[in-house]
């Protein structure tokens, strides 16, 4: 596996570090962490997002007709670690451009991609995705909600719930069930609904962290035309599965930001202690601190090697969805060695809050349960139960 870099994508790696150095502020890097409970830094953050996309680094991965630069694998992976390192907001876009993008520009109709894909990248609207619900969360095919159709309209009815942006959103990539009697994982459909739709309420769901972030969504026989159907009918399975696949092959940014984090603990670390000894000269945090960067370092091989196997043009899945079980669990562990050996209280509470949001790491994305079905399945080559 070579990950030695051509000239062409170091220039790109210089061009973007610059152009970051210029243009990103404090301001910007601060409003990121309150975007989930004051409107005003989710605003802050919306209009950087725009600045990003009129300069060209709004989605790089997309085609130049949409507002990319029809970026490769290799500048992809530049990408997430430049923006990361420089502590650059997420888009608050974050599924729309990795996900429903994506899948728009696969299965979308000519008027689809034309009207929603550049509001899309410039976060002149917000998307959601219509995927959990209260008895089917990471078991997609088990689904329930119900769209009949009826004349050139399809009738939804139903719920999802742990839905992200869904109280800020206009749009949503729902998925419903268009045919009850077909066997699970056939008769899905997706549907692309406005959100300002009648029948549709929105109730956010308040986390351990005190923040909104995800929401529920009841859709009370919501009519949505059928020229909103994305994909072929009965066939949303697929388009799901590209939906997924976008979002796990996006498995480089996960390193960059386990690597900031635990760059921020050791300098908190640095900071903290000045009546005792300090943290960094105790041997078992400066253990724990050496394993934590071990296995960063063995996560940031299984993100290459996924990058490597799509480049190569394999199934990029199984090692994809191995470093997502990696992520969550090395997630957990970091924040739980910054809340134990600096309290509730230091660096203004952050590693406590860190400490119960790393809570949701092995869930979200894909449960540990069926990232590791899947690693053993695409990866290993062992058989279905």
């Amino acid at each position: 596996m070579d990950f030695s870099l051509p000239a062409h994508v170091e220039e790109f790696r210089d061009e973007l570090r610059t152009w970051l150095a210029e243009h990103l502020t404090d301001d910007i890097v601060a409003a990121s962490k309150h975007i989930g409970d004051d409107p005003a830094a989710f605003e802050i953050v919306r209009d950087w997002n725009l600045t990003m996309a009129d300069a060209g680094w709004g989605a790089v991965s997309w085609p130049e007709e949409y507002g990319g630069r029809g970026a490769g694998p290799l500048e992809q992976l530049v990408y997430v670690e430049e923006t990361v390192r420089a502590r650059a907001p997420l888009p608050v876009n974050i599924i729309g451009l990795n996900n429903i993008g994506p899948a728009i520009m696969h299965y979308g109709t000519p008027e689809q991609k034309r009207t929603l894909l550049p509001r899309m990248v410039r976060a002149d609207d917000i998307w959601c995705q219509g995927m959990s619900e209260p008895d089917s969360g990471s078991d997609l095919a088990s689904l329930r909600t119900r769209a009949l159709r009826v004349g050139e309209e399809y009738v939804v009815t139903g719920q999802k719930i742990w839905t992200s942006l869904a109280q800020r959103a206009h749009w949503c990539q729902l998925f419903v069930r268009t045919d009850p009697a077909a066997p699970k994982h056939q008769g899905i459909s997706c549907l692309i609904v406005n959100m300002r739709r009648p029948g549709i309420k929105v109730r956010p769901l308040t986390t351990l962290t005190g923040e909104a972030e995800f929401a529920e969504i009841f859709l009370d026989e919501v009519r949505v035309p059928r020229t909103a159907l994305l994909g072929p009918v009965h066939q949303g399975w697929q388009v799901a599965t590209t939906t997924l696949g976008h979002e796990r092959a996006n498995a480089a940014r996960l390193y960059s930001e386990l690597q900031v984090r635990l760059d921020d603990l050791v300098v908190d670390l640095d900071e903290t202690g000045g009546d005792g000894d300090a943290p960094l000269d105790d041997p078992n945090t400066l253990h724990r601190l050496g394993e934590v960067a071990v296995r960063i370092a063995f996560l940031e091989d299984l993100c290459r090697r996924a990058v490597s196997a799509a480049m190569a043009g394999s199934d990029a899945i199984g090692s994809a969805s191995l470093a997502k079980t990696v992520w969550g669990e090395l997630g957990q562990d970091l924040a739980t060695l910054g809340f134990d050996v600096l309290g509730p209280h230091a660096a203004g509470g952050k590693w406590a809050k860190m400490r119960l949001a790393a809570r949701a790491l092995t869930i979200a994305g894909g449960t540990t349960q069926i990232n590791k079905n899947i690693t053993a399945t695409r990866a290993l080559g062992l058989p279905h139960r």
